[in-house]
């Protein structure tokens, strides 16, 4: 059995860390999850200017994901309602709505523009088997922008897991020039259902936001939803409203939905409430509000790391960089081929090297031929010379290109091939200046788009002033104590004793000194006779002061206890004098006097005792009370002041 758990073990990581990798966390390098990368790679293979089938798309993808259609389907979906990377043709879902897409059969697309310029460089990118050998796919795409905060990302995996918000795409590439040159910047979310967002305690994308849907209240007798919060759907914040008003927290007289391509809610009111006494509730109590934790932990290096917005802007500004560096010099090498050959193609037509070749009779003398004929001309030809290669591309030169062949328009082409690895040079020296201008050409791109509103910022960014729920419902339920039967509750046949909200906890002390804190139910068992019943409200108890009067068990003598009630676990029962102690009375008063009754005794002559309760000191909940004399207890009466 030794065996068996090394095996489980190992098995575990193995799993833990394909989930982790492979399907739940983003790299940050492109922002990508494995399906979401596949998908990409495949519209790239796909790619002809035209839409094609998101069920053809699918098949392609199975290629390269093992999970199948089920993953694929709606990884698609969602990268599509993005905006960005993907067109769409057909019904794709509602996203204020939640309504589903059609059907991959009825439903199109195809990759944007926007997508090959941040992703698709085949001659940069790291390639991999897939997982049947078959074909090669991207390890992970040269993206240009930080697309982890654009796409915004949410997974669960083994032991963690990653909530990322997402952000205007052109704040966050003006956040990547800001880094770039050296100037500071500041980088918060912004959601395709718009609203409002509180930032306060975002911390970098590590901490919490606080959303709002956009109220219009303009009419006082009616509420309009016009954005939604982050997260929630027209159908979902509906529901949280009806659900409200149901347990008494709004008062509507209905709510209809009118949303189509913009979103449109309307709450009508119920007579005698007004728009702007009913905000705060729909806050405090609906999805109106939400609070949102996020985590940024994304692959970095094949590692998860919990990172910060700041963090993935510089990162990125680095690895634009080095991708721009890379491609400007891949672009150069390339000219300088062509410059070379073209060069040899002018000397070896110019000049009839080809006559040379006609009396050879083996490829080695032919081959010769050639070299030979080029070395007057070593020095045009430049340092890397003839090699035999160059010497198989000339020989593949038809003869109708020989005999077109065109000086004039040969110089023209080395002339545009000069200026442009000039102008390259120029771009290598000052890479940053470069990279900046290349972001700006993005923006310019997104802000032309109009079918994606020019990139403009959907969501408003603002402090919120923190709604309290307890503070925000009304106190109009009516708590009742029946002291014969002992039920107390707000469907209990007795003395109102309060009116108290849902939200409400309630002190009870029983006729035998015990306490419990317990919150607002219909009918609950406390005992006859109980001493006080309230509001178990933290601040005003801190300020209370209760005064009990009890006689100690045994010898019956009188005792007096001063306390506060402060901290409390809930529905937990709590003594206030010792076990099998009778409580004489209780009272809140700060001052007041009360008067001890004797049993008479024999040769007591005292038989009543007045006192003042404020001559006595406040002590713990657990210390004893104090004895106010050494005779037998009969009852104690508190006098009015």
């Amino acid at each position: 059995m030794a065996f068996i758990k090394p095996l489980f073990d190992r098995n575990f990581l193995e799993y833990a860390s394909y989930v982790i990798k492979d399907r739940a966390i983003p790299d940050l390098e492109d922002g990508l999850k494995p399906v979401q990368r596949r998908i990409l790679h495949s519209l790239f293979e796909m790619d002809d200017g035209k839409f094609h089938k998101v069920a053809n798309v699918t098949g392609h993808c199975m290629k390269y994901h093992p999970h199948g259609e089920a993953s694929i389907n709606p990884a698609l979906v969602v990268l599509a309602n993005k905006d960005l990377f993907i067109d769409r043709q057909g019904n794709f879902g509602n996203l204020f709505t939640g309504d589903d897409a059609s059907a991959p059969r009825y439903i199109e697309c195809r990759v944007t523009p926007l997508a090959k310029d941040i992703f698709y460089n085949p001659k940069l990118t790291e390639w991999a088997d897939s997982y049947d050998g078959r074909n090669r796919e991207p390890v992970l795409f040269p993206a240009k922008i930080p697309v982890v905060l654009v796409m915004g990302v949410e997974g669960i995996a083994v032991g963690m897991s990653t909530k990322i918000l997402p952000h205007n795409v052109i704040d966050v590439i003006e956040a990547e020039i800001a880094c770039l040159t050296g100037k500071k910047f500041d980088l918060y979310p912004d959601f395709p259902t718009g609203g409002y967002v509180d930032v306060s305690d975002y911390r970098g994308g590590n901490g919490k936001v606080l959303v709002r849907a956009k109220l219009d209240t303009s009419d006082p007798k009616r509420i309009l939803i016009t954005e939604l919060p982050f997260g929630s759907t027209t159908e979902s914040i509906i529901n949280s409203i009806d659900s409200a008003a149901r347990a008494g927290r709004l008062k509507i007289q209905g709510i209809s939905d009118f949303t189509t391509d913009k979103v449109e809610i309307e709450i009508k009111l119920a007579r005698g409430v007004y728009a702007q006494e009913t905000v705060d509730a729909l806050f405090a109590f609906t999805e109106c509000e939400q609070s949102i934790s996020v985590n940024l932990l994304v692959i970095k290096n094949g590692l998860p790391v919990v990172t910060t917005v700041n963090e993935v802007i510089r990162y990125h500004a680095k690895q634009l960089v080095k991708i721009l560096t890379k491609e400007l010099e891949l672009e150069k090498k390339e000219l300088l081929d062509k410059l070379h050959l073209r060069t040899l193609e002018r000397i070896f037509i110019e000049e009839r090297i080809y006559k040379a070749i006609e009396k050879m009779k083996t490829a080695k003398g032919v081959q010769d031929a050639v070299i030979a004929g080029f070395k007057p001309f070593l020095k045009e030809v430049g340092p890397r010379g003839v090699s035999e290669d160059d010497v198989e591309h000339l020989l593949r030169i038809p003869i109708r290109r020989i005999s077109l062949y065109d000086i004039n328009k040969a110089k023209d082409e080395m002339a545009q091939i000069q200026a442009r690895i000039k102008e390259i040079n120029s771009h290598l020296k000052n890479i940053v200046a470069y990279s900046v201008s290349y972001l700006k050409g993005i923006i310019a791109k997104i802000k032309a788009n109009e079918e994606i509103g020019g990139g403009k910022r959907k969501t408003i960014v603002g402090a919120f002033d923190k709604v309290i729920a307890k503070e925000v419902v009304k106190r109009d339920v009516e708590l009742k104590y029946d002291s014969k039967t002992g039920y107390l509750g707000t469907n209990v046949s007795g003395a109102k004793i309060a009116e108290v909200s849902p939200f409400d906890r309630i002190l009870a002390i029983r006729k035998n000194g015990m306490y419990t804190i317990m919150d607002l139910s219909e009918k609950t068992f406390v005992g006859a006779d109980a001493w006080w019943i309230g509001v178990a409200d933290k601040d005003a108890l801190a300020k209370t002061i209760f005064t009990i009067i009890y006689k100690e068990k045994g010898t019956g003598y009188p005792c007096i206890k001063r306390c506060v009630i402060e901290g409390w676990i809930m529905n937990k029962d709590y003594f206030l004098v010792p076990d099998g102690a009778q409580v004489l009375h209780v009272d809140t008063r700060p001052k007041f006097t009360f008067t001890v009754k004797y049993v008479p005794k024999p040769r007591l002559k005292v038989l009543a005792e007045d006192f003042k309760a404020h001559d006595y000191n406040v002590r713990g909940l657990k210390a004893g009370g104090i004895r106010l004399s050494a005779k037998e207890a009969a009852k104690a009466e508190a006098g009015k002041k």
